[in-house]
């Protein structure tokens, strides 16, 4: 069966998320500095690694855990702390070239969608018109691309879709555990996402 739509797990794939990761990583940083827990920015990303290699559900929890050595309520106001630092936090920088990517996959009649990512940001990085596939396409004409294997990757193949594993970012050293975390795919930039793609679309 064809393959007909292509969703995108926005963060990490579309959206580079360096400006986010790096607002977090300062938050915790300062966050602990108030409550006495003096840490470098080594620290904070050995922190962010060990969450990532944990394959923590929630990583600020568990890089706070990792920095604040577990103590109940420390780490019960550093959490507070950071998350009234960065809960209003709007950024998004376009990753190069995947603009003209999915100008190009739109243009041949593939259907776009985009998860995790409200649409006016979408639309201010002036592509949030390119996306018009409902999520709930059925699965064997899906192919998911996504940075994380926990939440982006193992899910989609589960429910029957391709999947292709954009490493980037906080989330380039994960690797599967399991066959059921194992992507079709796996590429580190936009040419190789669209060769990735363009593979997936021709066996099908």
């Amino acid at each position: 069966m064809p393959y007909l739509a292509i969703l995108f797990d926005i963060g990490g794939a579309v959206d580079l998320e360096f400006a986010r990761e790096m607002a977090l990583d300062g938050a915790v940083a300062s966050a602990c500095g108030l409550e006495g827990v003096r840490v470098d920015q080594a620290m904070v990303e050995d922190a962010s690694d060990r969450a990532v290699a944990a394959f923590a559900p929630d990583l600020q929890r568990h890089m706070i855990e990792t920095l604040c050595g577990a103590e109940p309520a420390t780490m019960a106001r550093v959490l507070r702390r950071v998350e009234a630092m960065t809960g209003n936090l709007d950024v998004f920088q376009l990753r190069p070239g995947i603009d003209g990517l999915l100008r190009r996959l739109a243009g041949r009649g593939l259907l776009l969608g985009a998860l995790g990512c409200p649409e006016d940001r979408l639309a201010r990085a002036g592509v949030g018109h390119l996306f018009t596939a409902a999520v709930d396409q059925p699965a064997e004409v899906c192919i998911l691309v996504g940075d994380r294997l926990d939440k982006d990757i193992a899910p989609a193949k589960a429910a029957g879709m391709a999947t292709i594993q954009f490493r980037s970012g906080r989330y380039r050293r994960q690797r599967p555990r399991t066959d059921a975390e194992t992507p079709d795919a796996v590429v580190t930039d936009v040419p190789e996402l669209e060769a990735a793609i363009d593979a997936l679309l021709s066996a099908a």
